[in-house]
């Protein structure tokens, strides 16, 4: 028997998993709603939450009608969305300048994966079956959670929408469709059934169709020149989700299948009047997941997690020197045990342990088709006072491989600590000062360690040290026009050691992966959110942020962009929304603004890169005729035609449309 199986084993069985039955008691489903357009959360969150997230959710959500989960993430602070381009284009997300493979993304609670480059595209997931969208610095506050949840620098929490059903309610059937620029045809289905007393089902299917083609301009040395068409940005693709959904006696469950198809033409860079690229890419990923957890007694609490993945990604590049049609096979299991106890009513501990086992295999010559082996086991413990609240918790991570071909990469084992803390100075006065110390690292992925030509199997993990301190201040007014007003504002210091970056080797054509750099980022995030009630009919709501943020490269003193900015993040960022409510009316208007930045290492006049702002109107109308409520959306995005570039000789749209329709039943 493998070792690391063996070892996994020993882990998960001292993190407490029990082999039992899930059969238990129901009780009645407190929630309630009857309209899929609003989604209430069922307490609010707390002002003393040790780490507080941001969140976009319910109507909020509802009001930005973005295409993609990447869109509305734009509106967070201290983040910036890499975007190539197009309806369907690859959408990253860097928080904090610490590197897209830094940010955890998950689903319904368990981690989205890619063991292959270790890039989740964030563009792939809709927001038509979407309940909240949470980012958290650090970790979340509750230890309750797989030790994969400890794991990352930051974290992206989706939550779909659960089904719930009012007394007397059976189904629930949601259509919207869309369409407008791009050639954009867009239409989807949600369906929730009651089947049976305490137990929800819900479907969703998506079909998206677009030829990606939007006017850009080209710049040259003496300026925009050059107006074309940006083209080879279709897509085609189909999502399908099933979700079950059950609640017990001091518990729930939740089982998934999901499974997205796609092909997308991939525009590529516009440089010396190459305006067209053919390179064509298809992908299918389908994972099924489970998640169960019970009170097992007023002090035990026990959250189970399960998942299988495949993927299978085709790439093909027929204009090179050397054709390129590449076939890629990912395959990923994953089990999780979580346990929290409840030593006192302030102090708990908690102890996960996970196993997950990934594969990879492709087509290409010398692959060395990898398997890793990774086990986790987190012990995590939180102490919560009246004004006083506090968290810590050990990683230990532990990871080994084996190749078919080629070295594999050596056995690591790794111990990371966090610390978090959250304290309200006054009594009866909601400010709260927080702050949290965490160091994690990232390991390298297939691509870095064994990719033809660049792999290098002796590569180090990549460390990030966060320091964080900031407050909260929370405010509500009984009749007074302005009803809410909350203000955060976070500063922090992050170093990033054994930076994997590719650098060349014996020609241009062969590089290899090496761990070179040494960044420090200083940062400022601000964010503030207010409702007012001006008349009985009129409600306002507005939210804005701002970042300023310092992340400069100390790699190497003998180079000359030594203590420069690192290639596109900006010192300045923002974003506002502004929304109004009248009767059965609502318009929205967004805001986003990116400061200069440079597209290469060194911070001079060639690298530059201008500031750009893009602004959106939203008008919708809603009415219900009998037992039906339509919504009507007209928008703009893009009001002022700007072009722009958020990645180098990848243009954006300029001033483009959308509409949708659609009805709850």
């Amino acid at each position: 028997m493998r070792i690391p199986l063996l070892r996994s084993t020993l882990y998960l069985v001292l993190a407490g998993c029990p082999v039992m039955s899930l059969k238990a008691q129901q009780q009645p489903d407190s929630s309630r709603t009857k309209d899929l357009r609003e989604v209430s959360v069922t307490a609010p969150r707390s002002n003393r939450e040790v780490s507080p997230g941001q969140q976009l959710k319910g109507a909020e959500l509802q009001r930005l009608n973005s295409q993609s989960v990447a869109d509305a993430l734009r509106y967070f602070s201290g983040l910036q969305i890499k975007d190539y381009g197009g309806i369907g284009g690859l959408k990253t997300v860097d928080v904090r300048s610490m590197g897209t493979n830094h940010t955890g993304v998950f689903y319904d609670g368990i981690q989205l994966g890619n063991a292959q480059n270790g890039i989740i595209d964030l563009g792939k997931f809709s927001l038509d079956n979407m309940e909240e969208i949470a980012l958290y610095n650090g970790q979340k506050s509750s230890i309750l959670q797989p030790a994969k949840d400890f794991s990352s620098a930051a974290s992206i929490y989706l939550t779909s929408l659960k089904p719930r059903f009012a007394d007397g309610e059976q189904r629930h059937v949601k259509g919207t469709f869309k369409t407008g620029s791009f050639g954009l045809f867009n239409p989807s289905v949600l369906w929730q059934e009651k089947v049976g007393k305490h137990i929800g089902a819900s479907f969703n299917a998506e079909w998206i169709n677009a030829n990606g083609q939007y006017k850009f301009r080209y710049e040259k040395e003496k300026g925009y020149d050059t107006t074309a068409i940006r083209k080879n940005g279709d897509i085609n693709a189909v999502r399908l989700e099933g979700t079950l959904h059950g609640v017990t006696n001091g518990g729930e469950w939740t089982g998934k299948v999901y499974y997205y198809d796609s092909e997308r033409g991939l525009p590529g860079f516009v440089v010396n009047n190459v305006f067209g690229h053919i390179d064509r890419q298809w992908d299918r990923n389908f994972f099924v997941q489970s998640s169960w957890r019970k009170d097992l007694s007023p002090r035990y609490t026990l959250l189970l997690n399960g998942k299988y993945a495949y993927d299978y990604t085709r790439y093909v590049a027929p204009d090179t020197v050397r054709p390129v049609d590449n076939h890629y096979h990912q395959q990923e299991a994953y089990f999780s045990a979580a346990n929290q106890f409840a030593v006192t009513n302030w102090w708990n501990i908690s102890l996960s342990g996970d196993f997950q086992w990934n594969k990879m295999t492709a087509d290409m010559t010398n692959f060395s088709y990898p398997q890793r082996f990774t086990t986790l086991v987190a012990l995590a413990s939180s102490f919560n006072f009246k004004r006083f609240s506090a968290q810590a918790s050990l990683l230990n991570t532990i990871m080994n491989e084996e190749t078919k071909k080629n070295a594999a990469a050596p056995f690591k084992q790794e111990l990371t600590p966090a610390v978090f803390v959250s304290w309200q100075p006054f009594e009866g006065v909601p400010i709260t000062w927080r702050s949290f110390y965490k160091r994690i690292f990232r390991m390298p992925t297939f691509n870095d360690l064994y990719y033809t030509d660049l792999g290098n199997s002796n590569l180090k993990p990549e460390y990030t040290s966060q320091y964080n301190t900031g407050f909260t201040a929370n405010r509500t007014f009984q009749g007074q026009p302005l009803q809410e007003l909350s203000l955060e504002t976070d500063a922090y210091y992050i170093e990033v050691t054994d930076k994997i970056v590719a650098v060349p080797a014996a020609s241009q054509f062969r590089w290899t992966m090496m761990n070179l750099g040494f960044v420090k980022i200083k940062g400022v995030d601000v964010k503030a959110k207010a409702a007012w009630k001006i008349l009985d009919e009129l409600l306002l709501s507005t939210r804005a942020t701002y970042t300023f943020q310092e992340a400069r490269d100390f790699t190497d003193k003998s180079e000359l962009f030594y203590g420069d900015q690192i290639p596109y993040i900006p010192r300045h960022s923002g974003s506002m929304i502004l929304g109004g409510d009248y009767r059965s009316w609502n318009l929205n208007y967004s805001f986003i603004y990116t400061g200069e930045r440079y597209n290469g290492k060194k911070n001079e006049p060639a690298n530059y890169m201008q500031p750009w702002y893009t602004s959106d109107i939203t008008l919708t109308y809603s009415r219900k005729i009998r037992q039906a409520k339509w919504r009507l959306t007209a928008q703009v995005n893009n009001v002022f035609n700007q072009y722009y570039d958020v990645v180098l000789s990848y243009p954006m749209p300029g001033r483009n449309y959308k509409f949708i329709v659609s009805v709850n039943i």
